[in-house]
């Protein structure tokens, strides 16, 4: 066996890895549809809601030492005749709600 043949199949073996979890890795997202879904069920709870929205392509995103990939979303409704406008984060691998806050008007 020739060194060099042996040293470009290592090379491409750990290339074709680095793709294959990298595949993996986006196949393991919740989809986007799903996390505004379980959001508008919870704002649900409190009243009827006017409206929604959510980014489909998932985004980078640190706090301190989290590092993970966020859908960014948005929820809006009236209470007592007057709109709210809510924003929120969900961690894209779990659909798990990690921040909300209301838009100020």
């Amino acid at each position: 066996m020739n060194w060099k043949s042996f040293i470009l199949g290592i090379g491409i073996g750990a290339a074709g890895g680095i793709l294959v979890k990298e595949k993996l890795k986006d196949a393991s997202l919740v989809s986007a549809e799903k996390v505004l879904k379980d959001v508008k069920l919870s704002f649900k709870k409190e009243g009827n809601i006017d409206g929604s929205w959510i980014s489909m392509k998932p985004e980078d995103y640190q706090k301190h030492s989290l590092s993970t990939k966020v859908y960014k979303g948005g929820v809006s409704r009236r209470s007592n005749g007057r709109l709210e406008q809510f924003e929120f984060l969900a961690d894209a691998y779990t659909g798990t709600v990690i921040d909300v806050y209301p838009l100020s008007q």
